[in-house]
């Protein structure tokens, strides 16, 4: 058949009815990973793949496999991502490339299309840590960087374990995790930054993600009386950690050009009180970098900065190392055959390095990857705002179904 095609409309519809689902008040999604919420778009997301003639298969992350059969016994051409969301996430991170795999697979039997290969489309769980770190937990378990055991035994704020959860939503698979015969494996994803719309650019053509490395700190000071303690005698564990933000948001700021990046995402005060002066606070460091030397050479930085600070109030400090993932170069066939469908299309493209992380990087290290980006509206992401438009949505998904068509039939 000349040019095949996906059903844009179908797809869009179906990213719609499951925004559905953990539906927030601004028009964005919160379905955190292994919720009651997730079950719910678990189960829907399995219902479609079972109509569309997939057999399910889930392993013991919660992973989810959809396969349709091709007509020789030889590995499959792997697509996917997740379902789970931030607390404020959008409807289209993580979701789009799973149902962008299950509109190739839809199109193909529509339009009567038989591969060689069969076509996988995977749902990967806890891609985004908002609810259990690290990130991108079960897809690290199923490429070998982490054990099960530590993975199942990663407690949420409420302590409970993702073990737990898997059960309580009835997603503790048999399936052994790695078990599955990938050939290669293609990821579609929203860009989630301002690159492409701002270079007016369709299509990102990914070649690598940059490094990250997770910490969690603590400072420990001196709880005391707002009142009676003067400013000098103080040893207040929240002065000296803003202390430490102004100064790390400085060095990453001076060394964008090359990438690097520095978040904290979460802080606390441990027991406070409007009148005491915090004793104990703790923070998230998120640091990135383009460059394995860049990333080693911020985190010396930070661990010089907190040190000093440490050092010149008066508190202690424990830094832990919770992830941490190098930066990655995706396979070059892969990246090609993207390029190739890319370019045949005649849609405006533009090569670039992912700033977030993704299963791919995890998937990469045991089977040839690689990612294809959409525009994100304003650059938004992790925001009930995010957006891309049904054309924006329909593009990403056509170069996917080309690139999947070509290589499965090899």
């Amino acid at each position: 058949m000349n040019n095949p095609t996906i059903n844009q409309s179908r797809l869009w519809d179906s990213l719609m009815e499951m925004a559905k689902i953990g539906a927030t008040e601004k028009g964005g999604c919160c379905r955190l990973a292994l919720t009651d919420i997730d079950k719910q778009g678990r189960d829907l997301f399995i219902e479609w793949c079972i109509e569309a003639g997939c057999s399910i298969h889930i392993d013991k992350m919660g992973n989810i496999f959809a396969r349709r059969e091709g007509f020789e016994h030889v590995s499959a051409i792997g697509t996917g991502s997740h379902l789970d969301t931030q607390p404020t996430g959008g409807k289209f991170d993580g979701i789009y490339g799973c149902l962008a795999g299950l509109e190739v697979i839809r199109s193909l039997n529509e339009q009567n299309i038989t591969t060689r290969r069969p076509i996988e489309v995977s749902v990967w769980t806890n891609e985004e840590g908002s609810r259990f770190a690290p990130a991108m937990v079960s897809s690290g378990v199923y490429s070998g960087k982490f054990d099960l055991e530590y993975a199942h035994q990663q407690v949420d704020s409420d302590g409970i374990s993702i073990a737990e959860a898997l059960h309580a939503i009835g997603y503790m698979g048999d399936e052994e995790v790695g078990q599955r015969d990938l050939h290669k494996f293609f990821e579609l994803h929203i860009e989630q930054g301002p690159v492409l719309e701002q270079e007016h650019k369709q299509v990102g053509i990914v070649t690598g993600v940059l490094g990250m490395r997770w910490y969690d700190v603590t400072f420990t000071g001196t709880s005391a009386h707002a009142g009676p303690t003067p400013m000098s005698y103080r040893k207040d564990a929240l002065y000296a950690a803003t202390q430490v933000f102004n100064e790390l948001y400085q060095i990453a700021e001076r060394g964008e050009a090359n990438g690097a990046r520095c978040t904290v995402g979460e802080l606390a005060i441990i027991k406070g009180s409007r009148n005491v002066i915090p004793g104990d606070v703790t923070f998230t460091l998120d640091l990135r970098h383009a460059e394995l030397a860049g990333l080693s050479d911020l985190e010396a930085q930070a661990k010089q900065v907190i040190n000093n600070v440490a050092e010149c109030t008066g508190v202690e400090i424990q830094m832990d190392n919770i992830w941490d993932s190098p930066p990655l170069a995706f396979n070059a066939d892969c990246v090609n055959a993207v390029s190739h469908a890319v370019e045949n299309s005649g849609l405006t493209y533009q090569r670039l390095v992912s700033g977030a992380g993704h299963d791919a990087v995890n998937i990469a290290s045991i089977v040839p990857t690689s990612m294809i980006f959409i525009p994100s509206i304003g650059g938004i992401s992790h925001n009930e705002a995010e957006y891309s438009s049904p054309d924006q949505v329909g593009d990403g998904c056509q170069i996917l179904f080309d690139v999947i068509l070509n290589e499965a039939n090899k």
